[in-house]
């Protein structure tokens, strides 16, 4: 059994922090502007900084839960470990939902944007394209993915310095509305109901998504129980840095931004900002932020199902298979790569629908976990460990499963759908076979490369 081929430790902190900003995109900022900004009130600001402390709960209880199972499986392997294996699976289950339609949300993406710079070529064109590509990429094995992440993330963070340097410009020249760059306005919203501003906080929450996706890639990084905790921090506090900035400079100098569609009022700003040429750049760099997001997400689920085939929730021997040379899950990845090319019929709106409803789900239950795990299990419960493990997950779990309660009502019947045939998929096997949940990988020893 030891002698099977498995997955090689070779991330470091700097790899794992490109891969999770990859995933999350710092260009997403831009993609959800319109939106963001009607939905709060056009206090970006106020609304990034109420968001990034929702999610900074969160990414905690994320890099406990990690020191305490440095295994592949995220939420699946936290919630089947300190609260009940059938919940976990459960928890999993619903992760399921946002890992496998996130490269589904990233090919369209991709497939849109390219099909707008070539109209006469079909957006399923680009699908396919964009699919065949991130299988090979990934196939080849997770240092090509870390390195093609890290240039990726390199050049949106260039796009946008480049974006502040343009307004700050602007701010000096007198051409915008503000005649100081330092002001705290966009800290204090007297004019916009409290009320606006959270709501738009809410939606903005989605911008921080792709932080938890790096814990499952623990069983390829060095140290995981020191380097996880570490690169989510990073992952966190950069995004919130580059959001909190942009929307900062954008809110003083152009405090009255109209625009007339909000799916396409980032383009308008842009335009605004640095006239053409600013936007043609802008163009290309969401196109290479969109790929590389793919890479990170086909990424992280295939290593989401390796855990499930290792504890033979999944079929074990298709699942957990790992190429003798490439030290990857290819059949995982020839998989995902196949139902993938569902994005040539569904649309974007679709895939975000399941995406939302598996990653409230799974953060609520990380929450949980940590007050299961060390307050619960370990009985830590000192002032300080109390909180440490009871109060900040208990404030990471209300204001995510707030959120949960806030998608419609039919993103909250699809989810429940799902999950009741993932509870059919428990029960029949459980009857079929011996009960997978008397695995035990606590203590994982995975052989190096």
């Amino acid at each position: 059994m030891n002698n099977q081929p498995a997955l090689s430790k070779s991330l470091k902190v700097y790899q794992i922090v490109f891969l999770g900003l990859a995933w999350m995109t710092p260009m997403i900022f831009f993609t959800v502007y319109g939106v963001a900004y009607d939905a709060a009130g056009g206090q970006m600001v106020l609304a990034y900084l109420i968001a990034f402390l929702a999610i900074f709960f969160t990414a905690y209880s994320y890099s406990r839960m990690v020191k305490a199972y440095p295994i592949a499986g995220s939420a699946y392997t936290y919630t089947k470990k300190a609260i009940h294996p059938r919940l976990g699976f459960l928890v999993g289950w619903a992760l399921l939902l946002d890992y496998i339609f996130s490269p589904i949300i990233a090919i369209l993406t991709f497939g849109i944007f390219m099909h707008t710079e070539f109209p006469s070529i079909p957006v399923y064109v680009w699908v396919i394209v964009m699919n065949i590509i991130l299988a090979l990429v990934n196939i080849v094995g997770i240092k090509s993915v870390a390195r093609i992440s890290g240039i990726s993330v390199v050049v949106q963070i260039l796009f946008i310095s480049l974006f502040c340097l343009f307004i700050i410009k602007d701010i000096a020249t007198g051409q915008a509305s503000s005649s100081t760059l330092f002001s705290l306005h966009p800290f204090w919203a007297s004019d916009v109901p409290f009320t606006t501003i959270f709501s738009g906080a809410a939606l903005i929450c989605f911008c921080f998504l792709g932080f938890d996706a790096v814990t499952t890639m623990a069983e390829e990084t060095i140290q995981p129980e020191r380097t996880i905790p570490k690169a989510i921090f990073l992952i966190v506090c950069i995004a919130a840095v580059m959001y909190i900035a942009i929307s900062y400079f954008t809110q003083i100098a152009y405090p009255k931004f109209i625009f007339a569609n909000p799916d396409n009022a980032a383009y308008t700003l842009v335009k605004l900002v640095g006239g053409n040429l600013l936007s043609s750049l802008f163009i290309t760099v969401l196109i290479i932020a969109t790929f590389t997001q793919g890479v990170s997400s086909v990424t992280s689920v295939t290593r989401f199902l390796y855990a499930l085939g290792r504890e033979s929730v999944l079929p074990q021997k298709v699942f957990s298979y790992i190429h003798p040379t490439f030290k990857t899950p290819v059949v995982n990845i020839l998989l995902v790569t196949a139902f993938s090319f569902l994005g040539m019929f569904i649309d974007l709106n679709t895939a975000v629908t399941f995406v939302s409803f598996g990653a409230l789900t799974a953060f609520t239950f990380v929450n949980l976990s940590v007050i299961a795990h060390f307050y619960i299990k370990l009985k830590k419960r000192s002032f300080t460990e109390t909180i440490l493990y009871l109060i900040f997950p208990l404030i990471g779990a209300a204001f995510i499963g707030w959120l949960l309660t806030l998608l419609n009502k039919d993103t909250l019947l699809i989810g429940v759908a799902w999950l009741t045939v993932g509870f059919l998929y428990l029960f029949v096997k459980s009857r079929l076979s011996a009960p997978f949940v008397k695995r035990d990988h606590s203590k994982v020893t995975v052989p190096e490369k």
